[in-house]
């Protein structure tokens, strides 16, 4: 029996762009929000879809909306402060959540504090199903398979190229990277995740026939990959679209924990970026877009440092690359369930190779060496 699916958030710029991609496979999605004027709009735009009223604050409301088996999938960030809701509402019915946040300690959130539950309610929980961060799961996963059991530490790059000076990132996007500029982050270190400063640690890697530096964050591989090889001692995930500014980011990591206890600094400095965010166009630059790439390299060592494996895989815009990878993902839910329940990862959920088959459709494709 196939699910519906129940999209929150579709009037902002990633759920807009992920409603025209699922009723480009064929889906029709219930759209879901506060405003029936808008979502009724977006529904007659989009072939007289079905519409749904529904507060992301308010998880009752978002309940009403579930059966189990169905697919919740929601573009509504900042994920921090708004996200608990439909997590909630999802867990609590036994459904099938999907979710496009790049927020790590909401991705946190979902594996530690919602997980069990949804293991026990029955629900499975695909939090950061986008750009962030299924590219470098999958990238990662390609290169273990590669590695064989000889692997102990996982490297993943995310790089962008071609962007020039142009806006690439939407407001929503800037809005959540302000929201946890002051929050811990952690890390996959010595067999077991801790707690960690972001930029903690920095390193280039070779893409696109130049070495481009990345600096440490939180992500899904953290969780992902050590579950796919148990074995690994070091998961880190490294985040290059800062160019020549990251080792002033690297410099930083000791300066920023203590400003964060500093109990008036971190509410200024985000009071003061929200004011400049709200100001900002909700889409980014079309003709940026338009020129950007997307890299994702993993590549796999032993105890030795010794690599084993390298996987690098490229994709066009980011925003289609979500928007598209949600599409799929909750098409697939709904048409044949996913492996297991609780917080998951992509692969765990779909399969390696069919979630190396949905990400080609959608334009996540490998590159073969030449660097």
């Amino acid at each position: 029996m196939t699910g519906r699916i129940v999209l929150l958030g579709a009037t902002g710029y990633t759920g807009g762009r992920t409603a025209e991609a699922m009723v480009a496979r064929g889906l029709r999605p219930v759209l879901a929000g506060r405003d029936p004027d808008r979502i009724g709009a977006l529904s007659a735009r989009l072939g007289d879809l079905p519409t749904a009223v529904a507060d992301v604050t308010d998880a009752a409301s978002i309940r009403a909306l579930l059966q189990p088996g169905d697919v919740l999938v929601t573009t509504v960030g900042p994920f921090l402060r708004l996200g608990a809701a439909a997590v909630a509402a999802a867990v609590d019915a036994g459904a099938v959540y999907l979710d496009s946040t790049g927020e790590p300690p909401f991705i946190r959130e979902v594996h530690e504090v919602h997980g069990p539950r949804a293991a026990t309610s029955g629900a499975a929980l695909l939090t950061a199903f986008g750009n962030d961060y299924v590219p470098g799961v999958l990238a990662g996963a390609l290169a273990l398979r590669d590695a064989g059991p000889g692997a102990r530490r996982v490297d993943v790059g995310y790089f962008l190229t071609g962007a020039g000076r142009g806006r690439a990132f939407s407001r929503g996007t800037v809005d959540s990277v302000v929201g946890i500029m002051n929050r811990p982050t952690y890390a996959f270190r010595d067999g077991g995740l801790r707690e960690e400063a972001g930029a903690s640690r920095m390193r280039t890697f070779l893409v696109d026939g130049r070495p481009r530096p990345g600096v440490t964050i939180g992500a899904s591989e953290q969780f992902a990959l050590p579950r796919l090889a148990p074995a690994l001692r070091t998961v880190d995930v490294y985040l290059g679209w800062f160019g020549a500014a990251s080792p002033a980011l690297h410099a930083s990591r000791r300066i920023t924990p203590l400003l964060g206890r500093v109990p008036v600094v971190p509410g200024m400095t985000t009071a003061l970026l929200q004011k400049a965010v709200a100001r900002m166009p909700a889409a980014p630059d079309a003709a940026t877009l338009e020129r950007t790439t997307s890299h994702f390299v993993a590549e796999v060592f032993d105890h030795t440092g010794t690599l084993l494996a390298r996987t690098h895989l490229t994709s066009p815009d980011g925003y289609a690359i979500t928007a598209g990878l949600l599409a799929w993902g909750a098409g697939r839910a709904a048409e044949r369930g996913v492996a297991g329940t609780g917080a998951l990862d992509a692969v765990t959920a779909f399969g390696l190779d069919d979630l190396a088959a949905g990400a080609a459709e959608v334009g996540i494709v490998p590159v073969q060496p030449r660097e």
